[in-house]
């Protein structure tokens, strides 16, 4: 079946996905797994982010060649969470939503924890203390 597709696309014409195109689907299915509390995205994301502008493909890094891409992922995960399980499913996810949209072929997809959130977890220290 993949074979009548490529057939077709050289029959009318070429389709090619630009860089950002693809790091944005990966960021949003990234961000869809539970225990991802957020993408890391460095200084340049924050500032962004600062002025109002939601940058979609923050902490995504992709390489698109014409028929396969690879996919670098920098995020931040819920404290708790079980890090093999989530990069598993984030990997799975990525893998499946890119290869469903675009029809390339996800060659790998690389999981950099860069961090962990506490935010959970101190909030609910503090309701904690108040009922005491």
């Amino acid at each position: 079946m993949a074979e009548n597709i490529e057939s077709k696309v050289d029959e009318y014409g070429k389709v090619t996905f630009a860089d950002e195109v693809v790091a944005i689907i990966a960021g949003l299915a990234t961000t869809e797994v539970k225990g991802v509390s957020s993408m890391s995205g460095g200084i340049t994301g924050g500032f962004t982010e600062m002025i109002g502008m939601k940058n979609l493909s923050k902490g995504v890094k992709v390489q698109v060649g014409e028929k396969e891409a690879a996919i670098d992922l920098f995020l931040i995960v819920e404290y708790g969470v079980r890090i093999p399980e989530v990069a598993w499913n984030i990997q799975e996810n990525v893998k499946k939503t890119v290869e469903t949209m675009t029809g390339l072929s996800v060659v790998e997809v690389n999981v950099h924890i860069q961090g962990i959130n506490f935010e959970k977890v101190a909030k609910k220290a503090e309701v904690d203390e108040e009922e005491k």
